[in-house]
């Protein structure tokens, strides 16, 4: 007989891993996160934290970064944030990744490289329909954080904030690709999603990084009227090939 409060080694196990996928996802929906960001999150303490990160460490699941600190640092070490690993980011999805991949490539062996950005431009116009109804039908101070939503409802957990620091714009992060895998290999699925945006909010914009580049979220960059773009995080000259130039 089970008495209130006594659990048998096999639930607490279970309850261990549907703690660590919360983790998992909340690091996915949201990138890069502390401790204390993910304890505040999931409402448990920061030793109950700790101690799942420590096993998705151990796993591959997440690893741990400095945090990247904008403007003047403060006295004392930087926290840590902890970010998916390309390990991590498989167990969500892109299970069709070799398949895209091999198609691309035949593509491109065939018909060239030009065939390629025009399929990834064909793609990304396709996608655009809904994400251009949510812009439209926002207020133009709003049309940012209605394309994330629209990009959130496609898989992208995207989020808009304004850009740190001196900048003047905000910034759109997408925490999650679908397609990272294969972007990495064809970057031209990067350089047409970020045309699409430019086409919907009307504007200029510029990419920053990208999860395909090996950074922990795509972030592009969006002017306010009048205000130039900051230096990219990484530049087309710079990026190695097969690699995503943003």
């Amino acid at each position: 007989m089970k008495y209130v409060g006594e659990a048998s080694q096999e639930e607490l196990a279970t309850g261990e891993r549907s703690t660590r996928n919360r983790i998992a996802r909340s690091v996915l929906d949201h990138g890069p996160s502390t401790a204390a960001d993910l304890a505040k999150r999931l409402g448990l303490t920061q030793a109950a934290v700790r101690r799942q990160l420590d096993a998705l460490l151990s796993d591959d699941v997440v690893e741990a970064r400095e945090q990247r600190v904008y403007g003047a640092r403060t006295r004392g070490r930087p926290a840590k944030v902890f970010a998916l690993t390309e390990c991590g980011r498989d167990a969500f999805d892109q299970s069709y990744d070799d398949l895209a991949a091999d198609a691309l490539r035949w593509i491109a062996e065939t018909a060239g490289d030009e065939a390629v950005m025009a399929f990834a431009r064909a793609r990304a116009a396709d996608q655009s329909g809904a994400y251009r109804a949510a812009v439209d039908a926002a207020d133009p101070e709003a049309r940012t954080e209605a394309l994330a939503k629209a990009l959130s409802a496609d898989g992208y957990a995207a989020t808009a904030r304004s850009a740190p620091g001196p900048q003047q714009g905000e910034q759109l992060c997408q925490h999650h690709c679908p397609v990272a895998h294969v972007a990495e290999q064809y970057p031209q699925l990067c350089e047409a999603e970020t045309e699409i945006f430019s086409s919907l909010l009307g504007t200029h914009v510029q990419r920053l990084a990208t999860i395909a580049h090996g950074d922990g979220v795509c972030t592009t960059y969006i002017p306010r009227s009048g205000h130039p773009t900051p230096q990219t995080t990484h530049s087309a000259s710079a990026s190695k090939p097969g690699r995503n130039p943003a």
